[in-house]
């Protein structure tokens, strides 16, 4: 059965956001909040008419407004235009005189919320979709970089072993070259000595 949805509220940097979520877990979640903005006071459950409706009509989706304004909640809201230089959060909000709106005492809609409860089942599980689909995506990515630095790998191991194979057939062949260098050396001594031996008799 799907769970009945609350709207929720904050304020974070330049923007007011809302979400019609079933819990104040979910939203932080939503919002990407690392710190309980609701034991902070920062967040709370709205009682507007108009951001439940808005929620509502999206609901797990994050709705923002430019801080400090009381514009509609929309998917993508534009900066705020009236900071006046003092910053995010420091924008004073329109004070609200005696025609400001009251919370609705209007009967709660059943077959609306119901709605609302399960088209946010829907998106959640569309979120949990394109993250398992970003996730799988990374995946394939990692594994097309891990078989490319295989290659490579394999590539340079195999270079090592060429390298040290030629490195081992040219030392045999300069030990060889020096044996055959140590024999020559020794055939000579002997032919020299042999040579200058019969010069000496020559002369003699």
């Amino acid at each position: 059965m799907a769970r009945k949805l609350k709207t929720y509220q904050t304020s974070l940097g330049f923007f007011d956001l809302a979400i019609a979520a079933p819990s104040m877990k979910a939203a932080l979640e939503a919002w990407g909040a690392d710190s309980n903005l609701f034991h902070q006071g920062a967040a709370k459950e709205s009682d507007d008419p108009e951001v439940i409706i808005a929620t509502m009509a999206k609901p797990g989706v994050v709705l923002r407004r430019p801080v400090g304004t009381d514009r509609g909640f929309s998917e993508h809201a534009e900066l705020p235009t009236d900071l006046g230089g003092r910053g995010p959060g420091k924008v004073t909000r329109k004070s609200k005189g005696p025609n400001a709106k009251k919370p609705s005492s209007r009967p709660v809609d059943k077959a609306a919320e119901r709605k609302a409860a399960l088209d946010y089942e829907r998106e959640q599980k569309r979120r949990e979709v394109e993250h398992a689909k970003e996730e799988a995506a990374r995946q394939k990515e990692r594994e097309r970089r891990q078989q490319a630095v295989d290659k490579a790998q394999a590539a340079l191991d195999k270079a090592e072993q060429e390298h040290a194979k030629r490195g081992s057939a040219i030392q045999v062949e300069i030990e060889a070259l020096e044996k055959r260098s140590q024999a020559e050396e020794a055939r000579w001594d002997k032919e020299k000595e042999r040579l200058e031996a019969a010069l000496r008799r020559a002369r003699g």
